[in-house]
């Protein structure tokens, strides 16, 4: 069963979390990070999040990354992520990676997803000029659509006429939906993928997620009785505990450095 969280209440799994030899906490951005924005390259982390992450990321045997949807190059601009950054990025929903002290991970592309991605492109930017405030994204691995600053019967329209170019051209693409977002990757990788090759990575003998959208039920449903998943905000999940908001995320890991520390002394 899901719990609310309270700051003025311990919870036992937070300080169990907190108390596990090697911490891996791992981050979706939009919407845990960030608030949800109109404008999707304006998303920035608050500075809560930003503080307390900096803080984890530099204490022994603890791990942090943000795990996302956004292509890498995406992710590091509103990440505001530099090249020395002790943060690990998963993008593309798990797709790529970038690891301190090594960079980019490669990734290979076939010549034939990228040409079809390149012609998708094509013909649905001059489509959705047709609906306004529509907006879409290129990404590494395919394309999103984003409807937050459009009328909802406008964006409704946009995803429609958008599903109808990928069932008659990339009919075997994956299709996600989440918090006024569609998207098509030619990539199969979901956000539970991302989750084991972070804990294979890390050696985490302990995980916290955090997320807010559909997404990110995949990694919280991959996580095991020594993790702790967290949602951001309603709807039906997987995760044990439920924030509000991100600056209730920044409480969470406010309480799980201070018990890290505690535990130093």
């Amino acid at each position: 069963m899901t719990r609310n969280w309270s700051k003025d209440t311990p919870d036992p799994a937070v300080t169990a979390i907190a108390r596990t030899p090697v911490l891996l906490v791992a981050l979706d951005f939009d919407g845990t990070a960030s608030p949800l924005v109109p404008e999707p390259m304006k998303a920035r982390a608050i500075p809560e999040i930003a503080d307390v992450v900096a803080r984890l990321a530099a204490m022994p045997d603890t791990e942090v990354a943000y795990v996302s949807g956004r292509s890498l190059v995406h992710l590091r601009e509103i990440a505001e992520h530099a090249e020395d950054s002790p943060v690990i990025l998963a993008g593309s929903h798990g797709a790529q990676y970038w690891f301190p002290g090594e960079g980019e991970a490669d990734v290979v592309e076939s010549a034939q997803d990228r040409d079809l991605r390149e012609s998708l492109y094509a013909e649905l930017e001059p489509l959705l000029t047709q609906y306004p405030g529509v907006e879409l994204e290129r990404k590494t691995f395919g394309v999103g659509i984003h409807g937050r600053p459009a009328e909802p019967a406008v964006e409704r329209a946009a995803f429609a006429a958008v599903d109808e170019v990928l069932a008659r051209r990339a009919a075997h693409w994956r299709r996600r939906t989440g918090d006024r977002i569609l998207e098509f990757s030619s990539r199969d990788e979901g956000k539970d993928a991302a989750i084991g090759m972070l804990r294979d990575r890390t050696g985490a003998t302990g995980i916290l997620f955090a997320g807010d959208d559909v997404t990110d039920e995949d990694a919280l449903r991959a996580l095991g009785p020594d993790d702790l998943g967290v949602r951001v905000g309603e709807g039906e999940t997987a995760a044990t505990l439920r924030v509000g908001s991100p600056q209730q995320i920044a409480e969470v890991l406010d309480v799980i450095a201070a018990e890290r520390d505690a535990g130093r002394e």
